[in-house]
């Protein structure tokens, strides 16, 4: 396989004929910018190989960049039509991080939050200047790029020659790369101002080309092209009343500087082909829209069969000709493992690479994938707090040396969510994660709560090599409790909560999560106001001292719409005042009783019928066994998750608020989802429990029916959606709202 490489890198074997060995015309292909719209270029490639086109120099703008350049180091048309389409375009055009081989608690924080953005204090973000950073975008390039990410020169070093053109914002000049690094300059190429963070290398701050030279069919010329071959994706002039909106009038005024060269260049194109690109925008990077403009790239290259076939003769060849593709590897670079002869760290703490090498064993790893690769840079992001992470695959001999480069350690993670639903009304939660500058990595969690539910959590962990998390942690809650009985409001209670919590056991891994560890409760009741026939309950603050133990695991494939996977949930507590027993207020001498242990539980499994129809049984249940209960640890039912009002809430399909029910409680549901599109849902739930005071009568008291239905839009802002729901015991139906992710 590495004979390979070093053929692709060295030249002995370029994808097309030598057309001064056949004494044939130069030829060139000139790829136009136009964010996803210059997905049309593949299909128009698709026909000129149809064709048996050559290509002997190739350059691109923005869009037009990424594909040419990939073009130039080996992927033809049916490689590139692949790639873009098994690509998660929603995660690379962002800058979320890929956690699905993270811990759980990072997994859940990027479910939780939807915005997240690492800055550093007291030195200048050079990665800054844009809504994304593109650090996705960069990885992607590195990937795609493996073999070619060193500094190159694009006209002797690639299989085709190739350039790319970048706009430099200090001066307003063009910067045109036939050199470099090729993954940056693609990067630089396409950086769309306020979009995009420039890219900056030496003293230039470099965004879009397309604001210079969108069309450089001059740079072919200047390369030796001889005949010239345009795609464009632009679409119609705007008129006036086109001018209806923000977004327009700043696509405006992009078009309008993409002007420059234009018509020059087009001027001297000898086949120029213009893709209709109507209905679809920069940012159309939906699959629907990828195939569209793929297949109209193709179309109209077909429309123009007998152009480009007429075009052959004035190349210098006939008919029958048909350039020499090879292909060897661009196809498998996603997935093929590379021998790895060294690892080496850069701008990173010997403690930093003493983490990475233990937690990816990386002295007993002799070769490296893409998925490693993801897997290491995500680490030294998330685990190591680095603000960029970059990893290079250099030749060394036989093999490839891993280069791993850190860029600054990030001060602060900031997260922000927003959420809203029609109990709560509207929810902001915001979080702090502050790494300490240790050998062993430590961090800070601060997470504020604001809403009817407040609440303030200070959280220290330590992230020792063994990968257990011992964590400490202050809680409080301001907890304003609407209580129902069989569908009508009983009473509301306020109630200020304080908890410190000290886990000395607490392994958090990609699916599991395992908590051991001391927690004190302190439950400051400020008010109840009810009904005169509501439940009677002597308010007087109390404090709880509890052992807590508790086995997470969440092996679905979708946080919140699954379609395969399970989820399973266990934990016990034994709840005291003063270590060992609790104080019965309900008696005239208020003696002491055991403790109350508290069991609780639920799994849930996903089985997927064809591609969309998903069946989900789920089994819970709450358990408390003791002579005391004090009400503040009652079992309660109502509303759609677990946990969400306060800790023992239990959901229950048709019944929307929390009722407090009796002391033992085990249910069932099942749930068909069924996705409409790529992502609407449409959910039905019926859900069945029993209740009993005594383990014993659990199943002599009436069943527990209720069923829902709910339709749900999953976007980038969190599940946005509504759900109506009946049971037998509230009888009367109810509806609900949520828009936004869960906390």
């Amino acid at each position: 396989m590495f004979t390979l490489a070093v053929v692709l890198m060295s030249g002995a074997a370029f994808a097309q004929n030598d057309s001064t060995a056949i004494g044939r015309k130069k030829v060139a292909v000139v790829l136009s910018g136009g964010g996803a719209k210059g997905m049309a270029h593949i299909g128009v490639l698709k026909v000129l190989e149809k064709a048996g086109i050559p290509v002997d120099i190739i350059t691109g703008t923005s869009m037009g960049s990424i594909i040419g350049g990939l073009y130039a180091i080996g992927y033809n048309a049916n490689s590139l039509d692949s790639m873009v389409r098994v690509q998660d375009w929603s995660y690379v055009i962002t800058d979320r991080e890929d956690l699905s081989r993270q811990s759980l608690s990072d997994r859940e924080k990027q479910n939780t939050y939807v915005f997240s953005t690492g800055l550093t204090i007291g030195k200048r973000d050079l990665s800054a200047g844009g809504l994304i950073k593109g650090k996705n975008l960069a990885e992607l390039f590195q990937k795609l790029c493996t073999g070619y990410n060193d500094s190159l020169d694009f006209t002797r070093d690639l299989r085709i020659p190739f350039a790319c053109v970048a706009t430099n914002i200090i001066d307003n000049s063009e910067v045109d790369f036939h050199s470099g690094r090729l993954p940056q300059a693609m990067r630089a190429s396409m950086a769309i101002p306020a979009a995009f963070s420039p890219v900056r290398i030496g003293d230039k701050v470099l965004v879009d080309g397309g604001l210079k030279n969108n069309y450089p069919a001059d740079l072919a010329r200047e390369m030796g092209a001889e005949v010239i071959i345009g795609v464009t994706v632009q679409g119609a002039p705007k008129v006036t009343e086109d001018m209806g909106g923000t977004m327009s009038i700043l696509s405006q005024i992009i078009d309008v500087n993409c002007k420059n060269k234009y018509d020059e260049n087009l001027g001297i194109t000898d086949l120029h082909l213009q893709v209709d690109t109507k209905g679809y925008g920069s940012a159309s990077f939906s699959q629907a829209a990828i195939d569209t403009l793929i297949r109209r790239g193709e179309e109209l290259g077909m429309r123009h069969w007998d152009d480009i076939i007429a075009l052959k003769k004035h190349i210098g060849i006939d008919d029958s000709f048909r350039p020499t593709i090879l292909h060897p590897l661009r196809p498998k670079v996603m997935t093929e493992k590379v021998r790895v002869t060294s690892y080496s760290f850069e701008n990173m703490t010997p403690q930093a690479e003493r983490f990475l090498r233990q937690k990816f064993h990386l002295n007993k790893k002799d070769s490296i994938d893409a998925k490693l690769e993801q897997e290491i840079t995500t680490s030294m992001r998330v685990d190591l707090f680095y603000q960029t992470a970059e990893c290079r695959l250099v030749p060394d001999g036989d093999g490839m040396r891993v280069i791993l480069t850190a860029g600054d350690r990030k001060t602060v993670q900031l997260h922000a969510g927003v959420r809203f639903d029609s109990e709560e009304n509207a929810a902001l939660q915001l979080g702090l994660d502050i790494p300490w500058k240790t050998a062993v990595p430590v961090n800070t969690d601060i997470t504020l709560r604001l809403g009817k539910l407040m609440m303030a959590r200070g959280e220290l962990t330590i992230h020792p090599r063994s990968f257990t998390r011992p964590t400490l942690s202050y809680t409080f809650r301001r907890n304003d409790v609407d209580i129902y009985r069989d569908g009508d409001r009983d009473y509301n209670i306020l109630y200020n909560q304080f908890q410190a919590e000290f886990l000395p056991i607490n392994y958090d891994l990609r699916h599991v999560n395992l908590k051991m560890g001391l927690r004190w409760d302190y439950m400051h009741y400020r008010s109840k106001l009810g009904s005169d026939n509501s439940m009677q309950v002597t308010l007087e603050n109390e404090h709880f001292f509890s052992y807590h133990a508790s086995l997470n695991y969440n092996g679905e494939d979708n946080w919140y719409f699954p379609t395969r996977g399970a989820r399973f949930k266990a934990e016990y507590a034994y709840i005291t005042n003063d270590f060992a027993q609790l104080d019965d207020r309900s008696s005239e001498d208020g003696g002491k009783k055991a403790g109350l242990s508290d069991v609780n539980a639920y799994w849930r499994m996903s089985f997927t019928f064809g591609s969309r129809f998903t069946i989900q049984p789920m089994l819970y249940g709450r358990l408390l066994f003791g002579s005391v209960v004090p009400p503040v640890f009652g079992n309660t039912i109502g509303g759609e998750w677990f946990a969400h009002y306060v800790e023992q809430q239990m959901p229950f399909a048709g019944i929307g608020n929390m009722e407090y029910i009796s002391h033992h409680f085990l249910a069932a549901q099942l749930q068909a989802q069924q996705r409409i599109g790529t992502s609407s849902y449409l959910l039905f739930r019926v859900a069945g429990g029993q209740q009993a005071d005594h383990l014993k009568d659990l199943l002599d008291h009436r069943t527990l029916l209720g069923g829902q239905v709910a339709y749900y839009y999953n976007t980038i802002f969190g599940p946005v959606g509504g759900s109506i729901g009946y049971s037998n015991r509230t009888k009367e139906p109810y509806f609900f709202l949520n828009l936004g992710y869960v906390f």
